[in-house]
């Protein structure tokens, strides 16, 4: 092993620099080679690829977004893909590739792996759905940026009495609306894994209000409904004052925090630890605070699965 490469692919997540970085400056102080390949697979097919040096990582810790930009590349599922792929590394003489990015990033590292290609998957995305770790980068971030939003509008909602829904990112995940509704005391918690009741929902905000409480929080996770259809719904059951917001992508950017820094700096080194062993088909990730590596293909197999107990804590504190 002489020389890795590194890609970002997918949506974005925060801490997806630091965890650049960290394979840079890992691989560097063992000796290889590191190059970039920008635009995630497409810029790999097309040979976007380019060396990067100690500087070229330095003042990124700090930075959201991927400084190696990114881009959906569905055409890389083909054989015709990957092959072009893998012509294009072997052009450019590199031995093992670091992806990070979620679930459809690490089906192209799977895919390399099984043509005979070493590749090591890190977990990047915000929706927190890749198995196989407790978290994944960017979900910290993320999470601290719905709350600091959940809590400002919990003020106005305040101020003026109304229900406030609160629209989040999780197309199949419910994570994020989850661990911000709980830690934001949402009074109902909308998620894609289980489903709910409007009667249910109707009947706590119809309890709040006779003993007095004059505002309500729902975070409604986007992969379920869009807010604005839960508030056409729950306008059927009465005028609860109902204002939407949708958080968007705003939830995707921003300077990452402490614990997704040094959570990508962690899995960033050992995945170069893992080339260095020429190790591939492996997924990084933490498990109770420890480093791990899964078979890539046992986490693609293995579903994301919801804390339960957190969800009915929730539902209990909101009362």
């Amino acid at each position: 092993m002489k020389r890795i490469a590194i890609l970002t692919s997918g949506g974005d997540a925060p801490g997806m620099n630091a965890a650049a970085r960290a394979v840079v400056r890992k691989a560097i102080y063992e000796g290889l080679e590191v190059y970039g390949i920008n635009y995630g697979f497409l810029g790999l097919v097309n040979g976007d690829i380019h060396k990067l040096e100690l500087g070229s990582v330095g003042d990124l810790v700090q930075r959201g977004g991927t400084f190696l930009y990114s881009a959906r590349y569905p055409e890389f599922a083909t054989e015709e893909g990957q092959l072009k792929g893998i012509e294009q590394l072997k052009k450019h003489q590199i031995d093992g590739l670091v992806v990070i990015g979620g679930d459809g990033s690490y089906h192209g590292a799977e895919a390399l792996t099984k043509r005979g290609f070493p590749t090591i998957g890190i977990p990047g995305t915000i929706d927190n759905d890749i198995s196989g770790t407790d978290f994944t980068i960017g979900f910290d971030t993320a999470l601290n940026t719905v709350l600091d939003a959940l809590d400002k509008i919990r003020d106005t909602a305040t101020s003026h009495e109304r229900t406030f829904i609160i629209e989040v990112m999780g197309r199949d995940a419910g994570d994020i609306a989850l661990w911000s509704g709980l830690a934001g005391g949402a009074e109902a918690i909308i998620v894609p894994e289980l489903e709910f009741s409007m009667d249910d929902i109707v009947g706590r905000l119809n309890k709040g209000r006779e003993r007095g409480k004059k505002h309500s929080i729902i975070v409604v996770a986007e992969g379920v409904m869009s807010g604005n259809e839960f508030a056409e719904r729950l306008a059927q059951y009465g005028d609860y004052h109902a204002r939407v917001t949708v958080l968007g992508h705003v939830q995707r950017g921003g300077s990452p925090t402490a614990f997704d820094r040094v959570l990508a700096s962690r899995l960033g080194a050992h995945a170069v630890d893992l080339l260095l062993e020429n190790r591939g088909g492996l997924a990084v990730g933490i498990r109770e605070n420890k480093i791990v590596e899964n078979d890539i293909s046992e986490v693609l197999k293995e579903k994301h699965h919801l804390n339960d107990d957190m969800l009915k804590l929730a539902s209990i504190l909101s009362i």
